[in-house]
């Protein structure tokens, strides 16, 4: 078992050494793509940190602290943290589209929001065929500027991350249409349905059920996929061995590997994991808290950010991150 106490409150890891040994390679093909990497956090003191983003144009990470209601920014630069906004409205899941603008969905008002450039909010979403969402949760944009989002109801099970209140549609996933801005169900038949990431050649999707805290599954799915049309096709379980835990937030690297956050299960499993194409599970990231989504970012998209509970944690790695902006 591999210890995952004794992280300094902010920093890389005192007295440490290369190669970090909370890095567990699995397989030869985790060595090629994590390198020497150790981890770091650089940043803490959040209730439940989730949805990062990077943003090239400033060297910036933005991310939400759900129960907070606010969203704080990370500079790359120097460090240097501050609140981006609050409050967020419960800001959950957050990405950054194709002009460089934030997407977020946000629990406390049940909807999904664009900020301009100028810093304005526009609404993109709040409900569909004249019901409310229940809480969107996590949010991609395709490389046609659709905007696909899932909508369990954690934000609305109690007043901690959001507002109490009572599911009026179905857990789907959704696309907006880029043009007419109308949306569209693409997924019924999830129980949780939570992160989600296209393959970098946007012919494969993967969807994350987190259903476990139903009574359900707790696997990632991975679908056919036609961006222009909306429609998946051929899904199939791609990866279900998260039992007790499970996973949340998901992302691709230019080599379609699958990234993975991990967590909700026993301490020794807490962190990231690292799926090849294939389905093989290939490596994981072991980290001291309980881990729910993550990005990639740096100016060389070779930096992979890790929300996990109260803090930020971050690793070199030996690729990059797929569709960023």
């Amino acid at each position: 078992m591999i210890d995952t106490r004794g992280f300094p409150p902010l920093g890389p890891l005192a007295d440490w050494h290369y190669p970090d040994p909370r890095v567990e390679k699995l397989d030869r093909r985790f060595s090629a793509l994590i390198g020497n990497g150790y981890i770091e956090r650089i940043a803490t003191g959040c209730r439940w940190a989730e949805g990062p983003a990077y943003f090239r144009a400033g060297r910036y990470l933005v991310w939400s602290d759900i129960p907070n209601n606010r969203m704080l920014r990370w500079l790359e630069d120097d460090g240097h943290v501050t609140v981006f906004r609050a409050p967020s409205n419960n800001s959950n899941g957050n990405t950054v589209d194709r002009q460089g603008r934030l997407i977020s969905c946000e629990h406390g008002t049940r909807r999904v929001t664009r900020t301009e450039h100028d810093g304005t909010v526009t609404v993109l979403i709040d409900r569909f065929e004249g019901k409310r969402l229940n809480a969107p949760n996590d949010v991609v944009v395709a490389s046609d500027g659709g905007v696909w989002f899932t909508d369990p109801n954690y934000g609305i099970k109690g007043h901690y991350e959001g507002n109490k209140g009572d599911d009026e549609l179905p857990h789907n996933v959704y696309r907006l249409d880029p043009v007419s801005g109308k949306a569209k169900v693409v997924a019924d038949d999830f129980v949780q349905p939570n992160g989600l990431a296209f393959s970098p050649d946007e012919k494969r999707l993967y969807i994350v059920d987190s259903g476990a805290t139903d009574g359900g599954p707790a696997h990632i799915r991975v679908f056919d996929v036609d961006v222009a049309s909306g429609k998946l096709r051929r899904g199939k379980i791609f990866a279900e061995d998260f039992s007790p835990g499970f996973t949340d937030g998901l992302r691709t690297d230019i080599d379609g590997n699958v990234w993975c956050s991990m967590g909700w299960s026993a301490p020794s499993e807490h962190g990231v994991r690292c799926y090849a194409p294939s389905g093989d599970l290939i490596g994981k990231i072991h980290l001291p808290e309980s881990a729910a989504n993550l990005t990639f970012g740096g100016a060389k998209r070779n930096r992979l950010f890790i929300c996990a509970s109260t803090s930020v944690y971050s690793v070199y790695v030996e690729t990059q991150g797929a569709a960023l902006p």
